[in-house]
């Protein structure tokens, strides 16, 4: 499947929250969701009671909206999350929360995880001082994740120096040098994705 390539505010309004796909305009009132927060379409306001299978379907929607996943790349970690030991659910998750490009945005290296993508795609971090340009590559436990030496000088990082940033527990960063650390892998209390991710495993186990 291709990815989408429309409206990103035409998503949250599908799901019925905020995914914060557009950074900063997400926070603000021009947030599509907070003037319409019916769903899209002609039919987007006529109340229609889900089925279990359309729950389970919506939910597994928004985990890939929420991480910018197609749906084979998608089904593909949910696989590798199956076959390790644990619960299927949380391995997912922290699956995708340990991706190169959701660390990234978590660090505040970028404001929407889409940003912190591109930002990875095109070049722009290290990881251990290597160059990391896989938005999919899996980080662990004491990676240092930096912006590249020829890159400090672009304004979005310049901006970076200047703000007070806040991160999840499992992650560290130092503005200054504009690096941060992977502390540790992080357990599911510490993931705030408002995922129901039980839902999702039921979904594939049908």
């Amino acid at each position: 499947m291709a990815r989408y390539t429309g409206p990103s505010c035409r998503l949250c309004r599908r799901e019925g929250q905020k995914l914060f796909l557009k950074g900063d305009r997400c926070y603000s009132g021009k947030c599509a969701l907070e003037r319409r927060s019916y769903a899209p379409g002609q039919h987007g306001q006529g109340r229609k009671k889900a089925s279990d299978y359309g729950l389970q379907l919506r939910e597994k929607q928004k985990a890939k909206r929420f991480y910018g996943l197609q749906e084979t790349q998608f089904r593909n970690y949910f696989d590798k999350a199956a076959r390790k030991s644990g619960m299927t659910g949380e391995n997912l998750l922290i699956m995708l929360e340990t991706r190169l490009d959701n660390t990234v945005f978590r660090m505040g290296f970028a404001s929407s995880r889409k940003e912190a993508r591109q930002l990875v795609l095109h070049g722009h971090f290290t990881v251990n001082g290597k160059k990391a340009d896989i938005p999919s590559q899996a980080v662990k436990a004491g990676d240092v994740i930096a912006v590249k030496e020829k890159s400090v000088s672009i304004e979005k990082f310049k901006e970076i120096k200047e703000m007070t940033i806040s991160t999840p527990e499992w992650v560290s960063i130092n503005p200054d040098k504009l690096e941060g650390k992977v502390l540790a892998i992080p357990t599911r209390a510490q993931i705030d994705t408002p995922v129901a991710e039980h839902l999702i495993v039921e979904l594939y186990s049908k």
